[in-house]
């Protein structure tokens, strides 16, 4: 069920992109930046983050944001551990919320939501803004060897453009 899930509704589109002569590392940039924008650790702001990067670095908005639905579980499971790791580096005091507490907050009203949890998701978006970078640069060089060896099995030319790397 999953892998069929997975062929259909993820390697298929991806698959789909390469036949239509999108290189393989711009589809592997904009799947790296897809994920790692949709762990984003503010709730709401991942399709505009994913919107935006994609308009500024010219990478293909509908991969960007498959991935960025298919990642929102890992927001939801990373959020506590940025907000965390985000209180440790700015030595602040622990807040001791769990993810159902902040989304118990978020659910009781959105404006005391953002002024209880102002400072400990500025901190969370501190540490994924020093994570991100190089999330994205591991990523995209897994990601393009394996798009190119599937481009290449599946006897696709390189476009004319494939010389140029992202």
């Amino acid at each position: 069920m999953i892998s069929r899930f997975f062929r259909r509704r993820v390697l298929g589109p991806i698959l789909d992109l390469l036949r239509q002569g999108i290189t393989p590392e711009k589809i592997a940039l904009s799947i790296a930046f897809g994920i790692v924008l949709g762990v984003f650790p503010a709730l709401g702001w991942t399709t505009l983050l994913c919107l935006i990067a994609a308009a500024w670095l010219r990478l293909n908005l509908p991969a960007m944001q498959l991935v960025n639905l298919l990642v929102y579980p890992l927001q939801l499971i990373l959020l506590v551990p940025f907000l965390r790791a985000g209180e440790l580096l700015f030595r602040s005091h622990p807040m001791g919320l769990s993810l159902p507490q902040i989304v118990g907050l978020i659910h009781a009203g959105m404006w005391q939501a953002i002024k209880v949890l102002w400072v400990a998701t500025v901190h969370g978006i501190v540490v994924w803004a020093i994570l991100a970078p190089p999330a994205i640069f591991l990523t995209y060089k897994v990601l393009a060897p394996l798009l190119r060896r599937a481009r290449h099995m599946m006897k696709l030319k390189a476009p004319a453009s494939a010389t140029e790397v992202c």
